[in-house]
């Protein structure tokens, strides 16, 4: 048996995604999650229904997941940080303060979408940074940082029902550290900004925290439940974050870079970071705040 969900922060075109699939598709159940989320119980293979669904749904700003009825509750929730559970690039809102923001966005957006090494790249904009008071910091959290939409809701009801919550970004943990205990994650992973009498030295600690690292950090707290990467629910919008959303049972691309969206076993494109919830079966009356 799968599962179809359907999300839209728009209950007009959801019921015209209702409309839409359930003449093609053999539902045997229809279970309302919360507002803007349903979720239909069908028969058949998921790469087929998938298919169908998704042309069915052209030009809809629908979010939907097919998958395995059993088993949807993730033990393990493993999330990029920036624009994924916050709303920006915070290196690239550090070199606004440094004056250089267009060249390091430019360098950002390649390596995100998996033109540029991860690793040579961040060392790259980073050196841009030398002599960067290291109170900018703080001034870039405090005005520019914010959980996206969902963020907090999706972290904390895992969270409340046995999951483990861990941020892993290609960033730095001056904001990971903060960002993780805004919104509720155990624990997180990320690269460290070099500071050397008060000012940046350009400088980011190593080895750094890249894709392979955060395949690692999927590997090894799965590990640590005791279960495998199929119990893992992984998130992220750029290719640094393919390999585990690829290695996770339900990789989830949010708003991403088209190399993720292709690989990623469901989008989020319209929805707010509650629709990881609905996927997983959660109901509204579930979430904690």
């Amino acid at each position: 048996m799968l599962s179809l969900t359907l999300v839209s922060p728009d209950p007009s075109a959801l019921s015209a995604a209702l409309t839409a699939v359930r003449p093609i598709l053999p539902i045997s159940g229809e279970v309302v999650l919360g507002d803007g989320a349903i979720d239909l119980a069908i028969e058949g293979e998921a790469a087929a229904v998938r298919a169908a669904v998704d042309a069915a749904l052209a030009g809809l700003p629908v979010d939907f997941a097919v998958q395995p009825a059993q088993g949807r509750r993730k033990r393990l929730l493993i999330a990029d940080m920036d624009s994924t559970i916050i709303g920006c690039e915070c290196l690239d809102e550090l070199a606004d303060f440094a004056g250089v923001k267009d060249q390091v966005s430019a360098i950002t957006e390649r390596a995100m979408r998996g033109e540029l090494a991860f690793e040579g790249a961040l060392r790259e904009r980073v050196g841009m940074l030398a002599g960067l008071s290291a109170d900018a910091l703080r001034q870039c959290y405090d005005e520019r940082v914010r959980l996206n939409p969902g963020a907090r809701t999706l972290v904390r009801t895992m969270a409340a029902h046995g999951a483990r919550c861990v941020l892993v970004s290609g960033g730095f943990t001056f904001f990971t550290q903060r960002v993780a205990a805004a919104a509720g994650f155990h624990d997180n992973r990320a690269n460290t900004l070099i500071e050397a009498d008060g000012v940046l030295t350009g400088q980011v600690g190593e080895p750094i925290l890249g894709k392979a690292a955060k395949l690692t950090a999927l590997i090894e707290e799965t590990a640590a439940l005791g279960v495998g990467p199929d119990q893992a629910l992984a998130i992220g919008d750029g290719a640094n974050d393919l390999a585990m959303i690829e290695a996770a049972g339900f990789g989830v691309a949010y708003h991403a870079k088209p190399v993720v969206a292709a690989q990623a076993d469901a989008r989020v494109d319209h929805a707010d970071l509650t629709a990881l919830l609905y996927f997983q079966g959660y109901r509204a009356a579930e979430f904690s705040a």
